[in-house]
């Protein structure tokens, strides 16, 4: 019985979606399974990965959604589906279907979260200065200070605040209100993390150097830059008339 799994959610990666898959698929065929989660795409993604449940049986799962409904909703979905998996996943991630991310990095984060008792891994841009590769400078500046804007406002010590590649245990997951996470876009990846922080969880930030895609369309929009801007002072000001429940460090049964 396998302990991870990789969320991945898209929307139109026809382009990507085999190779991806089969990248994570050759790690090793007892580390990770693969959740794609497709937001209705007309590229024929699900088609794709279809084929791929009939070449790597009980590996690979296909939750369809009839439409473009927001990168935080498609997580949320995923993360329960894989908590109710019969198959009890240990550690969930998170991943980019593009090669933004490169697969091989999974690896690490698992190593943080089982062999050092990090209990959510993420794999950052920024701990080790600017590790970004064909992104255009304007956007490299922006994501870089708007990390740095959320750090600042909210006190969370992690450097890749909008990081989208991260590893948490179940009992993260399992203490998280995931019903009452309200971001959509990539403000949501911040209101995890500060959720995660905020319940006393240790989080690890392992250094990766990330790769802007090579092929199919970017869904970065100037609306969801704004959602993350106005949606941290929101978590700041919630935060100050909320009690969080803490969490100590992990134990044998956790890991």
């Amino acid at each position: 019985m396998h302990q991870s799994i990789v969320i991945i959610p898209t929307y139109n990666e026809i382009e990507n979606i085999d190779s991806i898959i089969r990248a994570v698929m050759a790690l090793g065929d007892s580390e990770f399974d693969v959740l794609v989660v497709d937001d209705g795409s007309p590229d024929g993604t699900p088609g794709a990965v279809r084929a791929l449940q009939q070449e790597f049986p009980g590996r690979i799962k296909l939750h369809e959604r009839p439409g473009k409904l927001g990168l935080g909703t498609a997580y949320i979905e995923g993360f329960k589906i894989c908590l109710a998996d019969p198959a009890g996943y240990r550690y969930i991630f998170e991943m980019d279907a593009d090669f933004s991310h490169d697969p091989k990095d999974l690896l690490r984060l698992l190593s943080a979260c089982r062999d050092e008792g990090a209990d959510m891994a993420v794999g950052s841009r920024y701990v080790t200065g600017v590790n970004v590769v064909n992104w255009p400078i304007g956007r490299v500046l922006m994501s870089y200070y708007a990390s740095a804007y959320v750090r600042l406002v909210t006190g969370m010590p992690v450097h890749d605040t909008t990081a989208g590649f991260a590893c948490y245990t179940r009992r993260v997951l399992e203490a998280l209100p995931l019903d009452s996470i309200r971001c959509k876009g990539y403000a949501f990846q911040i209101e995890m993390k500060f959720q995660t922080f905020k319940r006393g969880f240790r989080i690890k930030e392992v250094p990766i150097v990330f790769v802007n895609r090579v092929l199919g369309t970017s869904k970065m929009s100037t609306g969801i830059f704004s959602e993350a801007v106005f949606g941290v002072l929101r978590l700041r000001l919630d935060s100050m008339f909320k009690k969080y429940p803490q969490y100590g460090p992990q134990t044998d049964t956790d890991s």
